[in-house]
């Protein structure tokens, strides 16, 4: 199970950056070409689940990979686990805060269920500076967003 793992620092207390990482609804606001939706509730304890849908918009569209999500770990402030449950995306997903001088900094970690054997792992190796780019464009994103968070 391949890992990647990017870390951005954040200029805010790590309760006002927890708020806004597990602000479910408002994360297309900095995950790029991503809208996330809690599936039931407001997807806040081990159990919650959560869909995401990743890809492009296009003539009022937006086309992409359905990703499910079911929280396996819930932490607040510090730690929020969930296990990949769709079709194409597997795996598990890890978000951390960590106090960090006078703000926060912010882990985004996932492992991943590589299907397909060693193609598979090929298609991986290939794709992953590509995710590792996204993941790190979007937690830059996310640093702006969470300092203006309530």
């Amino acid at each position: 199970m391949p890992n990647l793992t990017v870390d951005v620092r954040v200029d805010a207390p790590p309760e006002r950056v927890w708020r806004a990482l597990t602000d479910w609804r408002r994360q297309g606001e900095w995950m790029l070409a991503t809208t996330v939706a809690p599936l039931d509730g407001d997807a806040q304890e081990v159990g919650g689940q959560l869909r995401a849908l990743t890809g492009l918009r296009a003539f009022g569209l937006q086309i992409g990979i359905v990703d499910t999500m079911r929280i396996t770990a819930w932490e607040p402030p510090h730690r929020c686990t969930v296990r990949h449950t769709g079709r194409v995306i597997r795996g598990t997903a890890e978000f951390s805060v960590a106090r960090f001088a006078c703000g926060a900094r912010v882990s985004w970690t996932e492992s991943v269920d590589v299907p397909g054997g060693r193609v598979g792992l090929a298609a991986w190796t290939a794709i992953r500076p590509a995710v590792r780019a996204g993941i790190a464009c979007s937690l830059r994103r996310f640093a702006d967003f969470a300092r203006a968070h309530p």
